[in-house]
């Protein structure tokens, strides 16, 4: 791929209970000229330790270990400073304990069945800044819990939304369809950089994480009573 000797290879950390996971993502990436595998770890009990060890760009979590679960791990993880972005691996794609991850601070999820160029693009979009959300998958997640929680937090979306300026809504909507950043400079005629902006603001009035986490709370507030 044309320059991309570049640039540092995007560094990535590997947790699975598995070892013939480890194992195979670890060589499916090495095929990758942009990607390095720097650790890989059995239990999400070990993924602080390691992510000081060995500085990650990415971590591919593994939602099911028989120790500490990553969804637990992501949440730890996603509460430190300068925390690496995190892609859920899963077999399942309704599960929602996926959906609790995402909330956790995860970027995103993959099917652990995805095709190698799947998850070498995943790594380099959500490094990149875009999140891995499928909404249609997002929809089947949000339909697993109880009436009571979604109905809350549809309210709590919704307050959140009308906290924003115009422009910044109109942002947070396009991101909440998924969109990169250059569709929707494009759309909304204004800069990447602009769109940058927005997004930053608009993360940090609503007290969130990441784009993933607005992008739901977008879904929550539009979605039917």
């Amino acid at each position: 791929m044309a320059g991309v000797s570049d640039s540092p290879p995007i560094r990535v950390l590997i947790v699975d209970d598995d070892a013939l996971v480890r194992a195979g993502l670890t060589l499916m990436l090495k095929g990758a000229a942009d990607l390095l595998v720097v650790g890989a770890v059995a239990d999400g009990g070990e993924v602080q330790a390691a992510v000081d060890q060995y500085a990650p760009d990415v971590v591919l979590m593994d939602i099911r270990m028989s120790g500490l679960d990553g969804i637990e791990a992501t949440r730890r993880l996603r509460g430190r400073p300068g925390a690496p972005e995190v892609i859920v691996l899963t077999t399942f794609d309704a599960d929602e304990h996926v959906f609790r991850a995402l909330r956790s601070g995860a970027s995103g999820f993959l099917l652990k069945d995805t095709p190698p160029e799947g998850i070498v693009d995943a790594i380099r979009r959500v490094v990149g800044g875009e999140p891995i959300l499928s909404p249609s998958v997002t929809r089947r997640l949000i339909a697993h819990l109880v009436p009571e929680e979604e109905s809350r937090r549809r309210a709590d979306a919704r307050m959140v939304l009308a906290r924003l300026s115009e422009r910044e809504h109109e942002v947070a909507l396009a991101v909440g369809q998924g969109k990169p950043n250059a569709v929707i400079a494009a759309e909304l005629h204004m800069s990447v950089g602009t769109v940058k902006g927005y997004i930053s603001r608009i993360l940090t009035k609503a007290a969130l994480d990441n784009r993933v986490q607005l992008a739901l709370v977008v879904h929550d507030a539009e979605s039917s009573s």
